[in-house]
């Protein structure tokens, strides 16, 4: 009987070592005449136990983790292939507490099926949201998007539904639908554990919504530094186009529906919808004045349905399983599930898919494990290098778009980043000065010129030169670059830096009794 052990073939996976330990169990399992069947799965996510390598059992899937290539002989000799005890052993994949605490619905197949077999995919659930709007019309499937409360989770949280519906009202002879894959957020890789780990459900969820708004061409345009993510997503494209989940006549439908894949220009403002356009057309990455909004005058100047990768990807299980499955999880009106991502100073790093309404302080420490040093968790960055930081006494903040805007903070990708006590936080806001000043596309005075005083100021105020004249003058650059910049690079770099002003004034030789919140 052929045992099947599952390795991860995701990028993150294979940094630790992931390709030289399957190669390893294949040379192992031959010179001991072992039948197996090497299976390359996606991620589970817990990155502190890759490489974790899972056997196929009776009972379920056994994990056993982290493996490097020395542990290969004694997982054998332990007889590992038919789950025994090893020090390694970490019992069944889906007991871990961390993994059972979760709300897996997105990322539900990530880990457990193969991401370019069709035939898996579809065993697990794939494809029955598509065979599911192929019965309804446009405006039911938008109807069941907008009714399922999902918003875009690429940080704006605009409203999924009411940006397709208007897509849908545009009358043109060419709609497109363009994936934003270019995730470039620190801390952020929610979309590319999709991308390398289901590939099909984003494939899935961009064809659910050409079909209900009458568009024919998707591009996904993916971050450049993502190889592995562009050799899945083609292998997938392929397999659905030759099956019929693609093309001229999407599953006998008269629907046509193409996709094609766009390697990103590896420049942050990209990740913005307009520079995004503009990139995608060929043209240099730079803002677009608003309106007239992509939604109207999109890719080639027609009707354009612009979202990310995570927005799309939760879109096939509200239309299998309904929008009120879907909105039946989270709180106010954040509804659904937000996958997040543990990163910086923390024990144990990975993805974790949640309800909205969790705290801050449950994933630093039920799932994140507190500091990796031992020492106190000071502050945490949320939604990337635009996010604010938010120390301690916020950490009881529940993950949700309001109550995130009430304390003056973002919650953007889910990418959440720890600092221990010794951060110096006037360093983090140099830094969040400097990010958007290379990053900066130029085209508007606030962001380009702004960050870059910014830079200069905050190196002032650590040098302790009219350290009260140029307190105020960050404060007065920062209020201009909000309310002046063109897109949210220029207009959110204040986010960051004002927090970390208001929140630890005594990094920036303030008293500590001039603290905001």
């Amino acid at each position: 009987m052929t045992t099947k052990i599952y390795i991860p073939r995701d990028s993150s996976a294979l940094s630790v070592g992931a390709e030289k330990v399957a190669v390893a169990i294949a040379a192992e399992a031959k010179n001991r005449g072992l039948d197996i069947e090497i299976v390359r799965n996606g991620s589970r996510g817990l990155y502190w136990l890759e490489t974790m390598v899972e056997v196929s059992t009776p009972n379920g899937r056994v994990a056993y983790g982290p493996v490097k290539v020395k542990d290969v002989p004694s997982l054998f000799d332990a007889d590992f292939i038919n789950a025994k005890p090893h020090a390694l052993n970490l019992g069944l994949t889906e007991e871990i507490d961390w993994l059972k605490k979760q709300q897996r619905l997105t990322f539900a197949r990530v880990g457990v099926t193969n991401p370019v077999s069709l035939d898996d995919y579809i065993a697990h659930d794939g494809y029955k949201g598509l065979k599911n709007a192929l019965k309804l019309s446009g405006a039911e499937i938008v109807k069941a998007v907008t009714d399922s409360g999902l918003r875009g989770r690429g940080g704006a949280a605009f409203p999924t539904g009411i940006k397709w519906n208007t897509v849908l009202g545009c009358v043109s002879e060419q709609k497109y639908v363009v994936c934003n894959a270019d995730e470039g957020d620190s801390g952020t890789y929610s979309d590319r554990m999709i991308m390398e780990g289901d590939p099909f459900v984003l494939i899935e969820g961009m064809t659910i919504a050409g079909v209900a708004v009458g568009a024919t061409q998707g591009y996904i345009y993916l971050r450049s530094e993502y190889p592995h993510a562009l050799v899945a997503l083609n292998e997938a494209i392929e397999a659905a186009n030759k099956a019929g989940y693609l093309g001229d006549d999407v599953l006998g439908s008269g629907k046509a529906f193409h996709l094609e894949v766009r390697r990103a220009a590896g420049a942050y403002v990209c990740g913005e919808e307009t520079s995004l356009l503009e990139s995608l057309e060929g043209k240099r990455g730079l803002v677009r004045f608003k309106p007239p909004l992509p939604a109207i005058e999109g890719l080639f100047g027609k009707p354009t349905v612009v979202n990310n990768v995570i927005s799309l990807a939760s879109v096939p299980i509200i239309l299998d399983k309904g929008a009120q499955f879907y909105a039946d999880y989270g709180m106010g009106r954040s509804r659904g599930t937000l996958p997040i991502q543990l990163a910086g100073n923390l024990k144990h790093n990975g993805l974790v898919e949640l309800a909205f309404g969790a705290t801050l302080r449950e994933l630093l420490y039920d799932f994140g494990g507190g500091s990796a040093s031992g020492k106190p968790i000071r502050a945490v960055q949320v939604g990337g290098p635009l996010g604010a930081f938010l120390p301690e006494s916020q950490f009881d903040t529940p993950l949700d778009y309001e109550e995130f805007t009430k304390i003056w903070a973002v919650l953007g990708h889910g990418g959440i980043v720890a600092f221990d006590d010794t951060v110096d936080m006037s360093k983090m806001a140099r830094y969040a000065f400097e990010f958007c000043a290379v990053e900066s596309c130029g085209k508007c005075t606030p962001c380009r010129i702004g960050s870059t005083r910014g830079v200069e100021v905050i190196d002032k105020i650590r040098s302790g030169k009219d350290h009260a004249k140029n307190i105020q003058l960050v404060r007065d650059l920062s209020d201009t670059m909000l309310n002046g910049s063109l897109c949210a690079l220029g207009g959110m770099t204040p986010y960051p830096v004002l927090s970390a002003l208001n929140h630890f004034p005594q990094d920036f030789g303030l008293p500590a009794e001039t603290q905001v919140g």
